[in-house]
């Protein structure tokens, strides 16, 4: 079953590229194609989707891009081998009939039949590796799906060190922020109030260790009694439950908000004045976290463990690094914030924001990947 909605494209000589994702489901990949399919030049370059399903609130606005959407089941279980090759020439017939001259993958995954179905079409395959995940049962599958692939774009230096460290495959691309959308002005932000905010923006699963800010915000509420804490995300599964069951322990719900999931957070963000990603320095950690950028953009003071992706966001501000899964460092990090008048904050801000201009710019990600992509037909 496919989906295609025609766009108007004169240059014949243009680079196709089929850009794949599993779902919309979850708007934080979808956000990072869309925005990189929006920025490339329509003068060279011809970008067509495909995912498995429409599913997803962010499908919607994907779809009313105008766009060429394939909705197509184009990854395979590895297991048995006989239904991985029969699923991946499948998968290579339906690759060839779209002709793209690369596809690029943000499938995040280990999964290699993506790969094998491309190599059986003869067409040059790109993959974006977003996080840290690496080892245990899935090593060989990344061992696979990296030999598969043409050129591996990863989003932090320590990808590079830990799992590419002599490959010449490797394009070294950090996420980017539209710093005209996230600004440092909004004029549909929430009302200011008595109140001050610290916000998290995260996809509210274990990793991000979410537990540990609300912990140490509780041991600084009697200290600060006019700051909230906002946190913006789905928690409608297990670990949401638990943060939740936490913050009713803690006897925290006046002051501490969950949000729940928002397709944009830039009000929120406004309302705040200090961001913090307490990440933990496990499982697959962070690529490159936007909702980090984001909240730089914006103005705001950050803080953020000290793990891959993130260290490389705030190499010009060591100080608001603290030590990844540790209370205390946090929690001595967050004083130190929260004990700033609302002038002070602003001042630090801006550095922040002078920080994302110069290296974490949209435009300069979409160039990145347009050499690539030149170095993949040339």
């Amino acid at each position: 079953m496919a989906y295609i909605y025609p766009v108007c494209f004169n240059d014949m000589a243009k680079v196709k590229i089929l850009f794949t994702i599993p779902n919309f489901d979850t708007a934080g990949s979808g956000k990072a194609l869309l925005n990189l399919v929006k920025g490339l030049d329509n003068n060279l370059y011809e970008p067509h989707i495909m995912c498995l399903h429409t599913r997803g609130d962010f499908f919607k606005t994907v779809e009313a891009s105008g766009y060429p959407i394939h909705v197509y089941h184009y990854l395979n279980k590895a297991r048995p081998i006989t239904t991985l090759l029969s699923g991946c020439w499948r998968v290579s017939r339906k690759f060839k009939s779209i002709k793209p001259d690369i596809i690029h993958s943000f499938n995040y995954s280990a999964d290699y039949s993506e790969g094998l179905a491309a190599k059986l079409a003869g067409i040059p395959w790109v993959f974006t590796k977003k996080n840290m995940g690496w080892g245990g049962a899935s090593k060989n599958a990344w061992l696979l799906r990296s030999w598969l692939a043409t050129k591996i774009v990863v989003q932090n230096t320590d990808m590079i060190k830990q799992f590419y460290p002599k490959s010449k495959k490797v394009y070294l691309i950090p996420r980017g922020v539209d710093v005209n959308h996230f600004s440092l002005n909004l004029e549909n932000s929430k009302e200011s109030n008595a109140f001050r905010y610290i916000i998290c923006v995260a996809n509210m699963v274990p990793v991000k260790g979410i537990e540990l800010l609300i912990e140490a915000f509780n041991t600084l509420k009697g200290k600060y009694s006019n700051w909230h804490l906002l946190l913006v995300g789905d928690v409608s599964n297990p670990y949401g439950n638990m943060l939740k069951e936490q913050v009713r322990i803690l006897q925290l719900e006046d002051i501490v908000t969950f949000t729940g999931k928002v397709l944009d957070v830039r009000p929120y963000i406004h309302q705040a004045e200090v961001f913090v990603l307490p990440t933990k320095n496990e499982g697959r950690r962070e690529g490159s976290p936007v909702a980090l950028l984001e909240a730089m953009a914006c103005g705001k003071v950050v803080l953020g463990s000290n793990i891959p992706g993130i260290k490389d966001q705030l190499i010009e501000f060591p100080e608001a690094l603290f030590k990844a899964g540790d209370v205390t460092s946090l929690t001595l990090k967050l004083d130190s914030l929260l004990s700033l008048s609302k002038q002070d904050l602003q001042k630090k801000g801006l550095d922040y924001r002078v920080l994302v201009e110069k290296c974490f710019e949209m435009t300069q990600e979409v160039h990145k990947h347009e050499k690539l992509y030149k170095s993949v037909v040339n």
